[in-house]
């Protein structure tokens, strides 16, 4: 049947998949304000929220949430990302109407009450103390926060001790007012559902949800690239190489993404047989791209002990270079054929087409098909990636390691061994 969209009165969007085969139903309200969207003074808060969203409205305590949406059977959850919040459930197909009801009563009753939020706090700085004490974790804060230096792109999601600690009901209560308006929600099921009828139940709802938001959008992001390292006795390092990627909206966003994986999504790419398999140099290497709105990320992440850092990396380098002067078909058609699968499979779960709708719905205005995703790939050339390659790995590169990195060539040198624009690039001797 394909997806539907319907807009109520206030502005908020309400999208639909049935899929016949299953007999439950995911759901879920997204909202275009995640951590970039904080003010200096509340960095952290929209994930303080998330935690807060289950802690009790004004009609349901916390342990009533939790009891009801089990006593179905269901589950409830909530996320924060650096863009988006959501608020979503699972159930089966009869209790979708008492879903919507606690999901709105959690988004327009929440209390916030002070003794609740001042165990959350605790609970979040427990959080933020285990994420420094993984490096694999915690290297990804700081490869972002390099990347896009003193910017609310580049913070971290979770806070600092210092801002959590200071956040009390009232700036929670603020902030939802600020940032939630119905112009920028989306409300998604996908499953056993019923067009019309999921929308009544919206509309019942939240269909007088304030239209419109009162903050403004986040300032446009800059990547600036730069250097972090942070040097621990450890086993092992963890070291991120990055370049500026491609926003969501951009003609090169798939082709990019295709290239990660030809580089590193899987253990027949470059990376993962040249550098792990043939020569053993780290237990783990992969590629990823990331994008947001207005901008992106390329990134490379290996894990090695530290007698293998200083051959590493110029050999990650040189797999950079090669990318550059030519893909093979093969390799394209392999990266074609993960990427489709992914699409293919992940249409299979209701959770996650409710998940992809409501991303499509919120980044370009409406949902993309199946059909239009596959026909982007095809599109794709190995001329188009290869000059890609070149383009993003001449950018100004980030770099970022934690562990005993002391043999980690200097910035300067990583850099200026990269390919430059317009230039010939050289290469580091391995």
């Amino acid at each position: 049947m394909g997806v539907e969209v319907s807009r109520l009165s206030n502005g908020l969007t309400v999208a639909t998949e049935t899929l016949p085969q299953v007999e439950s139903v995911a759901l879920g309200v997204w909202v275009k304000s995640g951590a970039r969207n904080e003010r200096e003074d509340e960095h952290g808060m929209a994930h303080l929220l998330e935690h807060m969203a289950f802690k009790g409205t004004h009609r349901r305590s916390a342990w009533t949430i939790a009891s009801e949406i089990e006593d179905v059977g269901g589950e409830i959850n909530a996320a924060t990302s650096v863009e988006t919040t959501s608020f979503f459930a699972r159930v089966l197909r009869d209790d979708v109407p008492l879903a919507v009801d606690i999901l709105a009563d959690i988004l327009t009753n929440s209390k916030f009450d002070e003794h609740e939020l001042e165990r959350e706090q605790h609970v979040i700085l427990q959080e933020i103390g285990a994420a420094h004490d993984t490096p694999d974790d915690i290297i990804f804060d700081r490869f972002t926060e390099t990347a896009f230096r003193h910017q609310t792109l580049g913070r971290s999601i979770l806070g600092t001790p210092e801002t959590v600690k200071s956040f009390t009901s009232a700036q929670l209560h603020n902030f939802i007012e600020r940032q939630y308006g119905a112009e920028r929600m989306i409300v998604v099921a996908a499953g056993a559902v019923k067009h019309d009828d999921f929308v009544r139940e919206v509309e019942k709802h939240l269909g007088s949800f304030r239209a419109k938001s009162e903050s403004a959008l986040p300032q446009y992001a800059h990547y600036v690239g730069g250097d972090y390292r942070e040097h621990r006795d450890l086993m092992d390092a963890q070291i991120v190489l990055g370049f500026e990627g491609r926003a969501y909206h951009v003609r090169d966003f798939y082709a990019s993404q295709v290239l990660s994986m030809i580089l590193g999504g899987g253990m027949s790419s470059r990376l993962f047989q040249e550098i792990r398999e043939k020569r053993g140099l780290c237990y783990s290497i992969y590629a990823f791209h990331w994008g947001f709105s207005d901008t992106g990320v390329f990134g490379i992440h290996a894990a090695t002990g530290q007698s293998d850092i200083a051959e590493l990396v110029p050999l990650i380098i040189t797999e950079l270079q090669k990318s550059g002067e030519m893909v093979e078909q093969s390799e394209l058609n392999r990266a074609r054929a993960q990427y489709r699968a992914g699409l293919m499979m992940s249409a299979e779960s209701a959770a996650s087409r409710a998940s992809q709708i409501a991303r499509q719905l919120l980044l370009f205005g409406r949902p993309i098909g199946m059909e239009e995703l596959v026909d982007r790939l095809a599109n794709l050339t190995t001329e188009r990636l290869s000059d890609l390659s070149g383009r993003l790995f001449s950018t100004k590169p980030t770099v970022a390691a934690i562990g005993p990195v002391g043999s980690l060539a200097p910035y300067e040198t990583i850099r200026d061994t990269l390919p430059q624009a317009n230039m010939t690039a050289r290469r580091l001797a391995v």
